[in-house]
């Protein structure tokens, strides 16, 4: 299994809406108020732009979680785009630089964390998270904010088992050292 970071790049951002981002959000609208996808437009076609746009940002990654095959793939030399390897799950994070006006460090917030079911209980998602704070080291961050919904237990769960996360408030952004 290779993380691999998702670049501003049509296919392998369609793929992973598809295979990743929209199975992540179907199972947080089921058990997170407020979190619905819209019934009105083409969530992949809206999410591609969006992704894209994103992507193309400074500051911003998102890191995917690539099962490939062990040999003769069939399906290119991008593993994110070739059939043949699973994706597994995925990790996105921004750097917030801290304005000059306020004493505190530039952070590192990791919005969405994610793992297919068939991946779950194999230490997946704390590679991922780990990989989400070796980018911020390497961006200078002086601490890793988890923007975590608050009625969102199994993340909640999960993190709080990862580290001693601090809870700041309600829509829970969680702190800790990077």
């Amino acid at each position: 299994m290779r993380l691999r970071r998702l670049p501003a790049e049509e296919p392998a951002v369609r793929r992973y809406v598809e295979e990743l981002w929209l199975p992540y959000h179907r199972e947080l609208a089921a058990t997170v108020a407020d979190h619905a996808l819209a019934e009105d437009v083409d969530v992949v076609d809206e999410e591609m732009s969006f992704r894209l746009d994103r992507l193309s940002s400074e500051g911003y990654r998102t890191w995917v979680a690539v099962d490939e095959p062990a040999e003769g793939r069939t399906g290119g030399d991008d593993p994110l785009t070739d059939p043949e390897s699973a994706l597994a799950g995925f990790v996105s994070a921004d750097v917030e630089r801290s304005p000059s006006v306020f004493d505190r460090p530039d952070r590192l917030v990791v919005g969405d964390i994610y793992v297919r079911a068939a991946f779950r209980g194999t230490g997946l998602a704390h590679r991922l998270v780990r990989r989400a704070a070796r980018y911020g080291r390497e961006a200078e961050c002086g601490e890793l904010a988890l923007d975590v919904d608050a009625d969102n237990e199994r993340a909640r769960s999960f993190y709080s088992s990862v580290c001693n996360w601090l809870l700041i408030r309600p829509h829970a952004v969680v702190r800790s050292s990077v």
